[in-house]
C-alpha cells in the first residue's frame, strides 16, 4: 500500500505524476495559500508533507502522529521547529543548489539597479521628464572594478562572487562563520572581518541564513561602519536586517541605497517607508522565481520526499536533522 501525503500547495503535474507513482495524494488546490486549520485537519494519517515555508511546529506535529518526513520546497528551512521534529525522528529535507544561479542572477540584478538607477530612470523616462542633457542628479555609480562584501559564503555566495570577480572585474571580501580557503583560492577572494567588510566595501550582499546567531546582524552599527557611498543588498532573510535601522540609514543618508528582495514582514505593508523611497529598489522576493528554476526546486523536493518514504537517505536532510 502506498504511503499518505499532503501537498500544501500547486505544484507542476510533472511533478505530481512522479509522486503518485510511490504514493496516494491528497492535496490544496487553492490559489490563496492553505488556512492553518484546513492544514492541521489534512495530515492526521499521512506520513509526508511537502510544503515550502510552512510552519512546521510541535502544534502541527501533535496533529500529524504518523508524519514521516517534511520536505520543503525551499533553501532555507527556519520555519522547521528543529527541536520538535528531532524529539519525534522527523525528517526534514529542502532543496539547495538548483537556484544558486538564479538567486545570484537576481541580486545582480540588484547591484545593477541600484547602482545605475534603472527604476528611476526608466520613470524619468516614461513620465517625459527627459531632457537633451542628462544632469548629474541622475549619474549612476559604476560596478566594474569595484569593492563588493558578500555576508554569508555558501554555495549562492560564491555563485555571487564569480560573478562579480569574473564578470565584472571586482575585488571581493567576504564574512562567514569558517573560512573558505577553497574558494579563496579559486575565486581570488579574500576574507574579512565584519567590521572590514562593511567598511571597505561598495557593495554589501547579506546571503546569511536566518538563525537565532544571525536575527538581527545588519543594524545600526554595522550601518554606521558603511560608506555613505555604500549600496546594501539583502537577497536572504528580512529577520537577518534590523529594517528600523535600515530604514533610517536611508532616511539619513548614512548609506546610499538599497535593492532589497526580502523583509521584516512579508508581503510587506503599503506603509512601509521603505516603498516610498526612490533610492531602494524593493522585489516581492523572489530570488528563485523562474519557471526552470522553481520546477527543479520541486522535483527535488518530491524525490526527497520519496526517498525517505522508501527506507532510502534523501540526499538533501537538513543539516540538524541528520
Amino acid at each position: 500500500m502506498k504511503p499518505g501525503i499532503f501537498i500544501d500547495r500547486r505544484i507542476p503535474d510533472e511533478v505530481e505524476a512522479y509522486i503518485a507513482e510511490h504514493c496516494e495524494i491528497e492535496k490544496w488546490d487553492g490559489s490563496e495559500p492553505i488556512p492553518r486549520e484546513t492544514l492541521l485537519s489534512k495530515v492526521g494519517h499521512v506520513k509526508g508533507l511537502l510544503t515550502a515555508g510552512t510552519k512546521i511546529d510541535a502544534e502541527l506535529l501533535e496533529h500529524a502522529p504518523h508524519l514521516k518526513v517534511v520536505s520543503s520546497i525551499s533553501v532555507g528551512y527556519n520555519h522547521f521547529d528543529v527541536g520538535a521534529m528531532k524529539e519525534r525522528g522527523i525528517i526534514g529535507t529542502n532543496t539547495p543548489d538548483v537556484l544558486n544561479d538564479t538567486v545570484a542572477d537576481l541580486v545582480f540584478a540588484l547591484i545593477l539597479g541600484t547602482a545605475r538607477r534603472v527604476a528611476e530612470l526608466d520613470l524619468y523616462v516614461k513620465q517625459g521628464q527627459w531632457k537633451p542633457e542628462v544632469g548629474e542628479k541622475w549619474f549612476g555609480t559604476d560596478v566594474h572594478h569595484a569593492t563588493l562584501g558578500i555576508i554569508g559564503m555558501g554555495r549562492i555566495g560564491e555563485t555571487i562572487a564569480r560573478r562579480a570577480r569574473y564578470g565584472f572585474d571586482m575585488n571581493v571580501l567576504y564574512y562567514n562563520r569558517s573560512r573558505k580557503p577553497e574558494a579563496e583560492e579559486q575565486l581570488g577572494v579574500s576574507y574579512a572581518s565584519l567590521e572590514q567588510l562593511l567598511a571597505e566595501s561598495d557593495f554589501i550582499v547579506l546571503m546569511a541564513p536566518l538563525t537565532p546567531q544571525t536575527e538581527g546582524l545588519i543594524g545600526r552599527d554595522e550601518f554606521q561602519l558603511m560608506k555613505r557611498s555604500a549600496i546594501f543588498i539583502n537577497a536572504s532573510r528580512g529577520g537577518t536586517v534590523d529594517e528600523k535601522a535600515l530604514i533610517e540609514a536611508l532616511q539619513e543618508g548614512r548609506i546610499k541605497g538599497a535593492g532589497l528582495d526580502v523583509y521584516a514582514k512579508e508581503p510587506v505593508e503599503v506603509s512601509n517607508p521603505l516603498l516610498q523611497m526612490p533610492q531602494v529598489l524593493t522585489l516581492p522576493h523572489i530570488g528563485s522565481a523562474t519557471a526552470r528554476t522553481r520546477f527543479d526546486m520541486a522535483m527535488l523536493a518530491a524525490q526527497n520526499l520519496v526517498a525517505a518514504l522508501s527506507g532510502q537517505t534523501p540526499p538533501n536532510i537538513v543539516e540538524e536533522l541528520k
